[in-house]
């Protein structure tokens, strides 16, 4: 058999990574299928699109893609093979290391084809070296949905000080139901999950002044919530209760402001997600009206 050629794309060849005819129900093509719009936005770039060919012919490829305005790819999420030995040898001598993120449709266990679909781009990728660590509820808030009411059981103050935010993130950290946050301080320590939650939410390019601390009317820290922006959609960031007050359903109280602060600005779609294990938060998300549009597979 001849050998397999692994190399990034240069630019002018998005023909190549387009023209291998795959189906498009799982992947970044269910999501975002206008992979070339993408390139010319800069959220996907040749260094970063990988091809696999033989005898000329594209048979696997590979894209990371870019944050809009950062300059590090932050996750592969376009991951397509004609053959399974192909795509594992991508993955294999590809030298970008980053999460791999699978979206697929919500049901996509009921549906053979689309379950097989999903499960050979798990196995190819575990047997390049990486495992799922969970798998993620994605949420898209629209009108339609209805905007809940307020509960008023809280009040929300902006925290300009990120060591307060940051002492909020060590807190909220503790028993965290969050699959990356619990991997992070198994790896690294409450610390280092707390300032990489920190660090990457300062990186969103919304105002630093959306968010919110959440107290009751007593005063006591109820948690933290955060209205955003992503480079191409308003999202809820962030949600997050300290321990002490877990179990009185105030995410979904966390929640509602910011959909509410959203909405106030102007918003039309918010974007949201969470872990299909974390059930509390995923109560809250039904509760406030927002329909899972897509699930994401996360492996490491």
């Amino acid at each position: 058999m001849t050998d397999l050629v692994v190399r990034p794309l240069v630019a002018g060849e998005e023909h190549l990574f387009t023209g291998l005819k795959v189906g498009h129900s799982v992947g970044s093509a269910l999501r975002r299928p206008d992979y070339e719009e993408m390139v010319r936005r800069g959220e996907y770039r040749p260094e970063w699109t990988w091809i696999a060919t033989r005898n000329g012919v594209v048979v696997a490829r590979a894209a990371w893609w870019v944050p809009i305005g950062e300059d590090q790819p932050r996750v592969l999420d376009w991951f397509d093979f004609v053959d399974f030995a192909d795509g594992v040898e991508l993955l294999e001598r590809v030298p970008t290391r980053t999460e791999f993120s699978l979206t697929t449709p919500p049901n996509w266990r009921d549906d053979a084809a689309v379950k097989r679909e999903v499960e050979t781009r798990i196995e190819a990728a575990e047997a390049a070296g990486m495992r799922v660590l969970v798998e993620r509820y994605r949420y898209t808030w629209t009108p339609e949905s209805g905007l809940r009411q307020k509960p008023d059981r809280l009040q929300f103050k902006a925290e300009p000080d990120d060591a307060k935010i940051l002492d909020v993130f060590r807190r909220v950290h503790q028993g965290s139901l969050d699959a990356h946050a619990r991997r992070t301080i198994a790896e690294h320590g409450l610390e280092a999950a707390a300032q990489e939650d920190l660090d990457l939410l300062c990186r969103l390019p919304s105002p630093r002044d959306w968010w919110r601390l959440a107290y009751t009317r007593e005063g006591h820290l109820v948690g933290l919530t955060i209205p955003a922006r992503n480079q191409t959609t308003p999202i809820v960031a962030y949600v997050g209760v300290v321990p002490e007050h877990r179990g009185r359903g105030y995410a979904y109280d966390l929640l509602v402001e910011a959909t509410h602060e959203l909405v106030g600005r102007g918003a039309e779609t918010i974007a949201a997600a969470t872990d299909v294990t974390n059930k509390p938060m995923a109560a809250a998300f039904a509760k406030a009206g927002y329909p899972v549009k897509y699930h994401r597979i996360d492996l490491v």
